[in-house]
């Protein structure tokens, strides 16, 4: 029976002295709020100048990344093929798709020097037999690099997620340059690092360049990242493309987290600072500069209730633990599991903090929850801006491009200004991919 969402339906969220990592909420049929401003696969794939993407999928499906490519204004640098009914039932889908793409790529007024080919649910359901498939295309076209690339929901929960894979294969068409000494790959990420952070000005005092994907202004220069020295991640979806590049290049891999934790912090830099060989920078005069910030950020905002959601940062509970321990009123996390480098975190706070709630996002209850709050509430991340119907919202996905101290400084920074400065978050989570443009 088909029953109305609504009423005194009970709000699925749970103290995170009660809860279980790493999934402290049953899965279930998914709700998505209405916050637009992470990225998806079409806005990550564009990072790799001059390349085309192409999509095959049914049409119905196809619409919401014909939109992607319409609104960051790349439409000449996407195509798509729809898959038909008669497809599966003719048993031509493999023929389809090569035909498809031909076509695209013969009526183009000029051939892209990377084609970026996404595949879809049907494709994997069926057996489609994607080796014969791109055999033939790069037989076809050999002066065009292709790669597979995936549109595939039903490998959300199981294996490398469609975005793990999509950071991976940003650097599968790399062929291998010459190697370019003191010189370091950030990888994976979508957004390129802060110049004026404290990481690349210290790699910059040191000799050091800072090389990334977001900073290729040709194919060419994508494929002198190939050289880089040294690999550094510091995202968990990006670990697969570090380990990509390290296995194909022999690019030494550094995964140092993002974290709010300045001893955490301060080990990732050192061991960074040992395997590039450069002396270690003044934690403590670092340390210091954040401790300045959030308190300066604690006299602003005083005790009012901060909410934090796992999109403004891959460290929700991380950046919780740093505000509680500063005496900020943290009252809830909205996310929907602990992912491994948050277990130390998780633990902390269920003797720090055990009333703590944890909320989930995606429970279609969700969709119900009262949007509004009896005070004011600074809300961190979109979805927690939604969720809390509060315009006073640090408007920020992925951290931001915030690494290392940086990214504690620029939070507390970011928390002040949210504070004083209300924003119109109606208008501003709507607008899809925040910051895509800086891709193109």
């Amino acid at each position: 029976m088909i029953r109305r969402l609504g009423g005194d339906l009970p709000i699925k969220e749970i103290r995170i002295a009660d809860a279980k990592a790493p999934a402290p909420f049953a899965p279930g049929l998914e709700f998505s709020p209405p916050a637009r401003g992470t990225w998806n696969i079409v806005h990550t794939g564009m990072l790799i100048p001059e390349a085309h993407e192409i999509f095959v999928c049914a049409e119905g499906c196809l619409r919401g990344v014909v939109l992607t490519a319409a609104e960051m204004g790349a439409s000449d640098r996407f195509s798509t093929v729809a898959v038909r009914e008669n497809n599966v039932t003719d048993g031509d889908l493999e023929e389809s798709l090569i035909e498809g793409v031909s076509d695209i790529l013969e009526k183009l007024p000029q051939k892209p020097p990377a084609v970026l080919v996404y595949t879809s649910c049907i494709h994997h359901f069926i057996g489609a037999d994607l080796g014969h498939i791109y055999k033939t295309l790069r037989a076809r076209f050999p002066d065009v690099d292709f790669t597979d690339c995936y549109m595939n929901p039903i490998m959300r929960k199981s294996g490398l997620t469609p975005d793990q894979l999509m950071r991976r294969q940003l650097y599968s068409l790399l062929h291998g340059a010459p190697k370019r000494e003191k010189t370091v790959l950030v990888a994976g990420n979508d957004f390129m690092t802060d110049d004026a952070g404290d990481f690349p000005m210290h790699l910059r005092k040191n000799g050091w360049e800072l090389c990334e994907i977001q900073r290729c202004r040709s194919y060419a220069d994508y494929q002198a990242l190939a050289g880089a020295a040294l690999c550094l991640t510091n995202q968990p979806a990006a670990i697969p493309g570090g380990k990509l590049l390290a296995e194909r290049f022999g690019m030494p891999h550094l995964h140092l987290p993002l974290s709010f934790d300045t001893d955490e912090i301060r080990a990732g830099w050192t061991a960074f600072c040992r395997a590039a060989g450069i002396p270690e920078p003044d934690f403590d005069s670092l340390a210091g500069a954040c401790e300045e910030k959030l308190a300066e950020a604690k006299r602003e905002i005083g005790d009012a209730p901060v909410e934090i959601d796992y999109t403004a940062t891959s460290r929700p509970l991380s950046l919780a633990r740093m505000l509680l321990a500063h005496g900020f009123c943290v009252t809830r996390v909205y996310l929907d599991g602990v992912s491994g480098e948050e277990t130390g975190d998780f633990a902390a706070l269920q003797k720090t903090a055990p009333d703590l709630l944890l909320s989930p996002t995606v429970d279609p209850v969700m969709r119900v929850r009262p949007r509004k709050t009896p005070e004011k509430t600074l809300a961190v991340g979109q979805k927690a801006a939604w969720f809390t119907g509060s315009d006073t919202f640090v408007n920020i996905v992925e951290n931001g491009g915030l690494y290392g101290y940086d990214a504690v400084c620029g939070m507390a920074a970011l928390l002040c200004d949210a504070w004083r400065t209300p924003k119109d978050a109606r208008r501003l989570i709507q607008i899809k991919g925040m910051g895509c443009a800086s891709c193109l």
